[in-house]
């Protein structure tokens, strides 16, 4: 484990992170939800924090785990099938219900809630326990109704790049804070020079739209590897596997250094989200090796890359094509630089830290305020 430098901003504390549940945290991670939330434990222990873990059973067994549930739910209820479905928005609220109890017990000083559910939002306003809440997606009905609606000084938000406030409010709250994803520069390392291929990494999923990269890439006479894992198998099946072959190759769901090698070789990486996409993680890392992007215009796409990249309209495949063939004369040592101003998982985890205190200093004013209003009714 690389850990970020060890100078403590505030006190050590007790940190409840609370996991997305429809997947482990472990590796190769599903995507970046799960990389994000088994790095932040990772760094928060080498803070000197002590750091529980409510995640699925099948998480990292080296991580502090609390199991909240056995499995990831995908198991049981396929996004390909179940999303957004009344069905398992019924079974996720009976499952949250009964691990609220468990919150409101917990012996922490903060929650640090990636769960992208109300329940612990509820909680916390109600038992008065800091909570800084996580938004790693666009905002869907009701957990926007609970962001917007459930609030309280102890309780404060964060997203990963400034242009999803919008989404979530008309006029964002003194509670919100924009905190970039951070990287591990040490295991994404730079690379001088790229083979002259491409790489593309995310979920075989039609909102990540490998496909679409697929066939940029073909029109560009650019050798491309798809990276990830098969989310939605009949997606895959239909529109990714017919690309395969000569100049394009599936590289399965790879983890760790070798993710990070396939990555570095590349000398663009595509980037296609067909989706609001709130940040872009494999954008960064790709930053961070030195590879510039090729992507869609679409979410995050050009606060997270810059000028480190070229765009096309969402689902402009010539456009993107021709936007792969221009991104391969950016200098890569640009690349590399902006990854290294803005994501740092230095910075990342001391402004969590700040986000910590601040919620952890109002929770006893409001104790206090409840105490008084209490001896006075």
């Amino acid at each position: 484990m690389n850990a970020p430098p060890q100078r403590q901003a505030i006190k050590p504390l007790r940190i409840g992170v609370i996991a997305h549940l429809r997947h482990p945290i472990r590796a190769p991670f599903m995507g970046g939800m799960e990389a994000y939330t088994h790095r932040l434990v990772e760094l928060l222990l080498a803070r000197g924090h002590t750091v529980t873990l409510l995640a699925t059973g099948d998480s990292d067994p080296a991580l502090p785990l609390l199991p909240i549930l056995p499995v990831g739910y995908e198991a049981d209820f396929p996004a390909a099938r179940w999303h957004d479905t009344p069905a398992l928005h019924h079974w996720l609220d009976g499952e949250w219900s009964r691990i609220g109890g468990l919150l409101e017990g917990l012996d922490v000083d903060v929650l640090h809630n990636n769960s992208l559910h109300p329940e612990p939002l509820r909680i916390a306003r109600q038992h008065r326990i800091p909570i800084v809440t996580t938004l790693h997606v666009p905002p869907f009905h009701t957990l926007r109704e609970a962001v917007r609606h459930m609030t309280a000084p102890w309780m404060l938000t964060t997203l990963p790049s400034a242009m999803q406030a919008s989404r979530w409010w008309d006029t964002p709250p003194d509670t919100l804070r924009t905190i970039p994803n951070g990287l591990d520069l040490q295991r994404w390392r730079f690379v001088a020079q790229g083979d002259g291929s491409a790489v593309w990494c995310g979920r075989m999923a039609p909102n990540k739209a490998p496909a679409l990269a697929a066939r940029a890439a073909r029109a560009a006479g650019v050798a491309l590897m798809l990276c990830g894992a098969i989310e939605d198998a009949a997606y895959f099946a239909a529109e990714v596997e017919p690309q395969l072959g000569d100049s394009v190759t599936y590289g399965g769901h790879l983890s760790g250094a070798v993710l990070a090698a396939a990555v570095g070789r590349a000398s663009v990486s595509l980037f296609t989200p067909m989706w609001d996409e709130p940040f872009g993680l494999a954008a960064a890392e790709a930053l961070a090796c030195g590879v510039p992007i090729a992507a869609f215009d679409n979410g995050a796409a050009r606060e997270v890359v810059g000028d480190a990249g070229r765009y096309a309209a969402p689902g402009d495949v010539a456009g993107l094509a021709a936007a792969l063939r221009q991104a391969s004369s950016i200098p890569r040592a640009a690349c590399r630089a902006r990854a290294e101003a803005r994501f740092s998982e230095a910075a990342m985890i001391e402004a969590l830290e700040a986000a910590y205190s601040a919620a952890t200093f109002c929770a006893p004013r409001a104790r206090s305020l409840a105490t008084t209003h209490a001896l006075e009714a």
